[in-house]
């Protein structure tokens, strides 16, 4: 739950002294709900841990007061898309704040990209050094530009496979053991225009055991060492707890765990080394309030509850099998026993918010049934999937409660057509 969760007597839910309830009439449903202070409290978090270099994952939920947000509390931005760098830039954000990221970036990205001069491009392909030299060989930069170079580190995590990224049979980065990340850092090093700072990597995402990154830097470490670089990004991918039975280790105890690491494989000070949390950010101070529909019960098969969202606010579960929890805002400290299926609204069987969920055995239509921990890749990946407008993006904060995304009309689906 967010930090600034709390239970009224009566069992009411309220974030940030905001009732959930009240907002979800407010607002409408479905609606991403967003504890302001809990964002400030992870960034804070983030800064402490790895110093001013750690970067914002902003693929995991992005918007211009989110942008803004994280640079107040000192934190840098990656972006990996045209619209991502739009959305920062819009926000304010200066172009030395903003690290580009992409396994297949276009000529706009990285013509916008050399032109703001970012704080660093993260090269990801022999094709992107390419283009960088012809397009630096054109003038297309006045000054130096500080990269990194993206290498695949050959550690398999223990997530998902659709979320690994650090193994060999990736789309990602330059590959260690292949020799494909020597041959790259020469390669850049032989363009005057580019100054190889660092190396960066990344292995997953959801991962809860920080032995892999332990790995990681082991394999790293003599890279950063035998080329003399400055920088260590060792990605992002921490996991969060999203059911009752997980447990997650906090940004500290996982900066800690790398920094001890770094020392024991001889990177000294004088090596600047840094994460890009996304999710660690941003997921558990997120959740989403739904209406509920429709409520049938199939005798002896199974109880399914329908809600006003789906798979186009939500769609982890349908490409990852993730789960989570659900209950009510009106009681939320209330017995679950109601076993069901909490499903959306769209034309597929396969629209499911959380397979196997309990509510109180009172559950009826009308009730705002709340799932937590969907502050990452809800908003993110959402869609308009059958012509469904995307839901609003509300903060809390002081008994307060903005939008800081509006909800999309039918209007706004129909202004792309001619």
């Amino acid at each position: 739950m967010p930090e600034n969760a709390r239970i009224a007597q009566d069992g009411r839910l309220s974030i940030a002294g905001v009732d959930l309830c009240e907002l979800a009439d407010a607002f409408g449903t479905p609606v991403f709900v967003y504890d302001e202070e809990h964002l400030r409290a992870r960034c804070k978090e983030a800064v402490e841990a790895f110093g001013p270099c750690v970067a914002y994952a902003t693929k995991a939920f992005l918007c211009k007061e989110m942008a803004r947000l994280v640079v107040e509390e000192g934190m840098v931005l990656d972006v990996s898309t045209m619209g991502e760098l739009a959305v920062a830039r819009a926000a304010g954000v200066p172009p030395e704040r903003l690290v580009m990221h992409g396994n297949n970036k276009s000529q706009g990205e990285l013509e916008a990209a050399l032109e703001l001069s970012v704080r660093r491009i993260a090269i990801d392909s022999f094709d992107e050094i390419d283009r960088l030299r012809e397009m630096l060989a054109n003038g297309t930069s006045r000054e130096r530009q500080p990269v990194l170079i993206r290498v695949t580190p050959g550690i398999e995590a223990h997530t998902h496979a659709y979320v690994m990224t650090g193994n060999e049979d990736t789309k990602f980065g330059f590959s260690v053991a292949s020799g494909a990340a020597e041959e790259g850092i020469e390669a850049i090093a032989a363009i005057p225009s580019l100054k190889l700072v660092g190396i960066h990597a990344h292995i997953g995402s959801q991962i809860f055991d920080l032995d892999a990154f332990v790995r990681e830097v082991e394999v790293l470490a003599p890279l950063i060492q035998s080329h003399g670089l400055s920088e260590l990004c060792i990605g992002g991918g921490l996991g969060v707890a999203y059911l009752n039975d997980e447990r997650a280790a906090s940004i500290t105890a996982w900066a800690r765990e790398v920094r001890a690491t770094c020392k024991a494989a001889g990177l000294g000070k004088g090596v600047s080394v840094y994460a890009e949390p996304g999710r660690a950010i941003v997921a558990t101070a997120g959740l989403t309030c739904y209406r509920v529909g429709t409520i049938k019960r199939l005798t002896a098969i199974r109880n399914y509850v329908a809600v006003d969202g789906g798979m186009s606010d939500n769609p982890r579960p349908v490409l990852y099998g993730a789960g989570y929890e659900a209950f009510l805002a009106r009681a939320a400290d209330a017995q679950r026993t109601f076993d069901c299926r909490v499903v959306g609204k769209h034309c597929e069987s396969g629209d499911v918010i959380v397979a196997e969920g309990r509510l109180p055995q009172d559950v009826a239509i009308g009730d705002v049934l709340v799932t937590p921990v969907t502050g990452a890749y809800g908003y993110a990946m959402a869609s308009n999937y059958n012509r469904v407008p995307r839901a609003p993006v509300v903060f809390v904060r002081d008994g307060k409660a903005r939008a800081v995304v509006r909800r999309e009309t039918v209007e706004d689906l129909l202004h792309l057509e001619p």
